[in-house]
């Protein structure tokens, strides 16, 4: 904007989130949300303060950016203008709020050091609890919404939309012979899954089909099925599938391991998460029991228990862990340990020799 509409970029009158928005219209009250600040890069984790160096690095005048509140901090109430445009009641408090995936961990109860969430959605997300505050470029950086607390976090670019893309383009046999036996099609898909062994008979998969996020950054990242024979069939892609995002979930808890993070308890959340078969392959290649939430609010009830601490309506943040409900607990089969770590091994590899120079990826010119 500074370079091509100048005379809008003088005009910036404020800079804040998404939510900081709303928050203001509902207010009149100008305030960005901690983690909004820190993603922004505006935040130096070593005084938590807004720096005016690193605001200056984004040309952005430092009046442009309102104070820094944590998420259950009240920062005003809901006007009467606000009131009668949304409803609700003039005077209501609002508090800072929270991003979608940190909210959603308080919800799923992760709110100790070392609890780890899993959300299986149109994307996979690994979210880490943690009282130790360690940025590292291979990975985001959040506050968890416990003070005291930080959240490491890595998200991938996909997930169940690609096996949605799959099945979309390539099971239109098994969606009839699903519909047929009245399950859904990836009901049946698991099932041909789990008949195939841990491995997939040497198949590979690259789950990089929009680039990928963390933790290697990489957008010109492709997605990749390496080893595929006559010999397979679509029990083992799509088992492939399955074991790519367990493998790249790994990547994420190396790195984790890496930054001195200890990862303790797995909890696994979602719609991907329904899958019994595609945890079991995670507990598996993690070599670490894998415990489903079922009926999962997602960060609603987060997002609300936020709200309770910062009206006065409790002090607990542990209490919300009476909203979580949990389904089975899946606990690795060591059996399987040799075989994962081979082929976590050569995924890894794999893409290292994708990405090295003068490797020419898919969609670029030879």
């Amino acid at each position: 904007i500074e370079r091509h509409e100048p005379e809008v970029f003088s005009r910036i009158a404020t800079v804040f989130g998404s939510y900081d928005y709303i928050n203001w219209r509902l207010t009149g009250e100008r305030a960005v949300e901690q983690n909004w600040a820190l993603e922004a890069g505006f935040v130096d984790v070593s005084t938590h303060r807004i720096d005016d160096d690193l605001v200056a690095l984004a040309h952005i005048p430092r009046s442009a950016v309102p104070r820094k509140i944590a998420s259950h901090e009240i920062l005003g109430s809901v006007s009467a203008k606000a009131a009668d445009e949304t409803g609700l009641m003039a005077g209501t408090p609002v508090v800072g709020g929270a991003a979608d995936m940190i909210a959603s961990a308080l919800g799923a109860g992760v709110a100790k050091p070392g609890d780890v969430l899993l959300k299986f959605g149109g994307s996979v997300d690994i979210l880490i609890a943690t009282d130790q505050i360690k940025p590292d470029p291979r990975m985001y950086l959040d506050y968890h919404l416990v003070p005291g607390l930080f959240m490491p976090n890595g998200c991938m670019s996909t997930g169940g939309s690609a096996l949605n893309w799959f099945v979309r383009n390539f099971a239109g046999g098994e969606i009839a012979a699903a519909q047929a036996e009245g399950i859904s099609v990836h009901q049946r898909l698991d099932a041909l899954a789990a008949e195939r062994p841990a491995g997939a008979e040497g198949l590979i998969i690259l789950p990089y089909f929009l680039g990928e996020k963390t933790p290697i950054h990489d957008p010109a990242a492709r997605g990749v099925i390496d080893g595929l024979t006559l010999s397979h069939d679509i029990g083992h892609v799509w088992r492939a599938l399955l074991e790519a995002y367990a493998f790249a979930i790994a990547h994420h808890v190396e790195v984790l391991n890496d930054m001195g993070h200890r990862t303790e308890r797995y909890l696994a959340s979602d719609g991907g998460s329904s899958s019994k078969v595609w945890m079991q392959i995670v507990a598996d290649v993690l070599q670490k029991p894998v415990q489903r939430l079922t009926g999962h609010p997602g960060s609603c009830i987060g997002a609300a228990w936020t709200a309770a601490i910062g009206t006065g309506l409790t002090d607990d943040w542990s209490g919300v862990s009476g909203f979580v409900s949990f389904a089975d607990r899946l606990h690795p089969d060591p059996r399987k340990a040799d075989i994962y770590r081979d082929g976590y091994r050569r995924y890894r590899d794999l893409y290292t020799r994708l990405s090295a120079p003068g490797a020419t990826k898919a969609g670029s010119p030879s």
